[in-house]
C-alpha cells in the first residue's frame, strides 16, 4: 500500500495564502501525494504548479455547508472543471436530508456531476450532522446521482471523520463507491485504521506528517 497516494493534500482555511497552496504543491510532488484540494479561488495556481506532475488539481465546491443554490453549485464545479480541476469535492444539502427531501439532494449531487464531467465527484455528507439512517440515505443518493465516491466531512463542522461512518459508508456502497475520509486525521495510526475500514483516501492537511 502505497499511503502517499491515497491522500489528498489539503489547505481550506479562509485565510490560505498563494504562497501556502504553492508549498502545498511543492510537497504533493515531493511526497507523492494523489492530489492537491483546494478552494476555487485557488485553483489557476495549483493547476500551474503542478504542470508536469503526475498530482491531480481537487478542489471543493459549495464549500462548508453545502446550502446553496443548485445551480451556483453546479457553476462552480464547471469553472473548477475547464479550468484544470480534476477531482471535485462537493458538499451536499444537508438540511434537504434532515427535512427528507431527497429528490433535492440527488437532484443537486446529478447538478454538479454532469457539470464536472469529465472530472471525478466525491460526495461530502458531513457525517457528524446526521444520524445513521440519514447516512446510508446520503451515500444511496449520491450513488442514485453518479458520484464517483461519498466522503465523510468537510473538516469544519462539529468533528471530523471515524472509522465506524467509514464503516457504515463501506457496508451501503460496496465496492460500487470508493469512500473519502477527511477531517481530523494526523497521525498513520489513524489513517490506516480508517483505511482498514474501507477508505480508499484520505483527506488531510497534515500530509507530511502523516507519511514521515
Amino acid at each position: 500500500m502505497d499511503l502517499a497516494k491515497m491522500i489528498d493534500h489539503t489547505i481550506l482555511k479562509a485565510d490560505a495564502t498563494t504562497e501556502q497552496v504553492k508549498t502545498l504543491c511543492k510537497e504533493a510532488k515531493e511526497y507523492g501525494f494523489h492530489s492537491v484540494c483546494v478552494n476555487t479561488c485557488h485553483i489557476d495556481t495549483v493547476v500551474s504548479e503542478l504542470k508536469g506532475s503526475d498530482v491531480t488539481a481537487c478542489v471543493v465546491v459549495g464549500f462548508p455547508l453545502g446550502a446553496m443554490i443548485t445551480s451556483a453549485k453546479a457553476f462552480e464545479a464547471s469553472e473548477a472543471v475547464k479550468r484544470g480541476a480534476g477531482e471535485v469535492d462537493m458538499v451536499i444539502n444537508v438540511g434537504g436530508i434532515k427535512d427528507g427531501n431527497y429528490d433535492l439532494v440527488r437532484d443537486d449531487i446529478r447538478a454538479v456531476v454532469e457539470a464536472s464531467k469529465p472530472a471525478i465527484v466525491k460526495v461530502i455528507i458531513e457525517t457528524c450532522l446526521l444520524t445513521d439512517e440519514e447516512k446510508v440515505k446520503a451515500c444511496e443518493l449520491a450513488e442514485e446521482a453518479g458520484a464517483h465516491f461519498v466522503k465523510t466531512s468537510t473538516g469544519f463542522s462539529t468533528a471530523g471523520a471515524n472509522v465506524s461512518d467509514v464503516s457504515l459508508m463501506k457496508k451501503t456502497v460496496g465496492d460500487r463507491l470508493k469512500i473519502k475520509a477527511s477531517g481530523g486525521i494526523h497521525t498513520k495510526k489513524f489513517a490506516e485504521e480508517l483505511i482498514a475500514a474501507g477508505a480508499d483516501r484520505l483527506g488531510a492537511s497534515s500530509g507530511v506528517r502523516i507519511v514521515k
